[in-house]
């Protein structure tokens, strides 16, 4: 049938259709989840891996605001962690084959206050940041005591043995380094670390304490969007 309508068809219309479909082609690959295009840095450095592993902390949603669902969709798998009450039912839908975690993450097993908003992305575990976001139309409207888990109690728990982590993604509206901190980096040394660092630039990078911090476990500063910074391990090949 292909070849029969292929004889009838003009060639300048097939060379269209060939030109169309290539597009159309080009524009899923390109098709992004992250807030800020995240996943398309990613992308281009992981680009030709059709496997890869994540970790996700403070995921948010399976796809909204994802910096992993687009590597999902291509056969990466990985662990997705956040403390929402309820967030990972929609993953376990979603996301049948990353391991999915409703879990908080501290430096300790002191129960730490959690500022449920109207809009969950705008949750957090930072006092400061949750009176400075309260401001029509967002509100805070519960707020729980929950217990959490170091990094390296979860990652020693469900990481797969022998697993390595092509990418870290930390985004927990304000206590970022604290969850950075709670690693064991000797143990757990993903290639590249994604990090929320409200207020940055590059130009003022080597003051932020994340830098520093990730500067003093073996990693340097790689690429920036809007307010996520790029970190790529020291002896990543």
């Amino acid at each position: 049938m292909k070849s029969w309508l292929r004889a009838l068809a003009p060639l300048p219309l097939l060379a269209m259709w060939r030109a169309i479909k290539s597009y159309l082609v080009d524009v899923d690959a390109m098709e992004s989840y992250s807030q800020e295009g995240e996943d398309m840095i990613l992308r281009r450095v992981f680009e030709g891996r059709s496997r890869g592993y994540y970790v996700d902390v403070g995921a948010h949603h399976p796809r909204r605001f994802s910096n992993t669902y687009y590597f999902y969709k291509r056969g990466w798998s990985g662990i997705n962690v956040d403390a929402t009450p309820g967030s990972m039912a929609l993953f376990r839908r979603w996301r049948p084959r990353d391991i999915n975690l409703e879990m908080a993450i501290g430096l300790s097993t002191q129960p730490l206050t959690f500022y449920l908003f109207n809009e969950p992305a705008l949750n957090t575990f930072d006092p400061a940041l949750a009176q400075e976001r309260e401001k029509p139309p967002y509100r805070v409207v519960e707020r729980r005591l929950i217990t959490p888990h170091t990094l390296t109690e979860i990652l020693s728990q469900y990481l797969p043995a022998g697993q390595h982590i092509d990418f870290l993604t930390v985004d927990v509206e304000g206590l970022d380094l604290m969850v950075l901190q709670s690693n064991d980096w000797q143990r757990f040394r993903p290639s590249y670390v994604l990090v929320e660092c409200f207020g940055a630039t590059p130009e003022t990078m080597l003051q932020n304490p994340i830098y520093q911090y990730l500067r003093g476990v073996g990693y340097r500063f790689f690429a920036m969007t809007v307010n996520t910074a790029f970190f790529r391990i020291s002896d990543y090949v």
